[in-house]
């Protein structure tokens, strides 16, 4: 008997026991995901990194954001995958595509695996190796920016994935990712990505004042963010159409990847949907007069040649600067719209700096003075 009441007890301690180690230990990373990124960082492979997490949110489908990272661009990767995470305001599951060197690829692991755990664990990444075609490698991977020129092998590259939203890497989010993420619906049935145009003043455009080879429509397009439906681009054997577009044209871009793909939809219209500026906003719509009306507010800003780390157009630097400071579970309220609101000199010399409204228009709209309580 007492035999029994002692393997009774010891098997109720271990199943204690077990439920403990399920509850406190079975949530945590494995040590393997470890492991692994120092064998990623080594170069010695090219599999694709995935950290797994189960987001909370039934806000729809999960949207897939992906940014290429390159030398500096790395903190600018993770700048713009902040802000997106920042103005999620719907919590929609977000995945997170990095496609890096390697030598970047543990920075970012540790960066994202931080933020999941302030962040309820609302998105989840996953990290490739950068891929070119064997022939020309070099060629494509210096490309007009150090790897710029990924973009335009995603399809075959994601091979997993039905869609994706890319965007450069200096690029933030002003808005929640699901609303330009919502405009896959307008797609009419040949349309297979969606971009902004390059200009809205053809006497400021450069394309219809400077371009060699043939472009979209009146002013191009820029590639700064792009919808992409992969599967339709599959379809459509996307590649076959770009490397002969390079063969013929390489003597002549300018502008690299984006005036390969002003070529591909100059001759191919029908598979592209422009969206508007406010999505793709850069310096060249306001720094000599404002030329993208933006009803609803910038939604997206593309500080593109730099204007994110010069006093060129301080806005644009302060924007950038005070979502890179920016503390997770705190006041967006407080610790960005009213930083922003403080620290811009005006008057300003920046036409820019003089639309201060049409920047902060969406943020103000869904986040409240003391909306949110700080965490200590």
């Amino acid at each position: 008997m007492k035999t029994f009441r002692y393997l009774a007890l010891l098997a109720a301690a271990s199943f204690l026991l077990l439920l403990y180690y399920i509850y406190r230990v079975g949530d945590r990373p494995n040590s393997s995901d470890q492991n692994l990124a120092e064998h990623l960082t080594d170069g010695h492979t090219k599999a694709a990194v995935s950290r797994k997490s189960y987001p909370h949110s039934s806000n729809g489908t999960e949207i897939s954001v992906v940014a290429v990272a390159c030398n500096e661009r790395h903190n600018e990767a993770l700048n713009m995958i902040k802000s997106a995470i920042i103005f999620n305001r719907n919590q929609s599951p977000l995945r997170f595509v990095i496609i890096a060197e390697e030598k970047l690829k543990l920075n970012f692991m540790e960066k994202l695996n931080d933020w999941q755990e302030v962040t309820d664990r609302i998105f989840t990444y996953e990290i490739h190796s950068l891929t070119f075609p064997r022939a020309n490698k070099d060629e494509w991977r210096k490309l007009f920016k150090p790897c710029a020129a990924q973009r335009l092998f995603l399809p075959s590259l994601l091979q997993h994935l039905d869609a994706v939203l890319y965007v450069d890497s200096d690029t933030v989010f002003l808005s929640p990712v699901q609303e330009i993420w919502a405009m896959f619906q307008q797609f009419n049935a040949t349309q297979f990505a969606g971009m902004a145009p390059e200009h809205e003043d053809m006497n400021a455009g450069w394309y219809n004042r400077f371009a060699r080879h043939p472009y979209y429509g009146e002013l191009g397009v820029n590639s700064g963010v792009m919808l992409m439906n992969l599967t339709r681009m599959r379809e459509f054997r996307w590649e076959e159409h770009i490397l002969p577009i390079y063969r013929e044209y390489r003597l002549q871009l300018v502008w690299g990847d984006q005036d390969i793909l002003n070529v591909l939809f100059h001759y191919n219209p029908d598979r592209l949907y422009v969206f508007p500026c406010d999505w793709n906003y850069r310096a060249d719509h306001c720094m000599y007069m404002s030329v993208c009306d933006a009803p609803d507010g910038v939604k997206i800003i593309h500080g593109n040649r730099g204007y994110f780390h010069s006093r060129a157009q301080p806005i644009f630097n302060l924007i950038y600067s005070t979502i890179e400071e920016f503390t997770f579970r705190t006041d967006v309220y407080g610790n960005f719209i009213r930083t922003i609101e403080e620290s811009l000199v005006l008057p300003s010399n920046s036409n820019c700096d003089k639309l201060l409204d049409k920047f902060l228009q969406d943020p103000r709209k869904y986040f409240k003075e003391n909306q949110y309580e700080e965490v200590p």
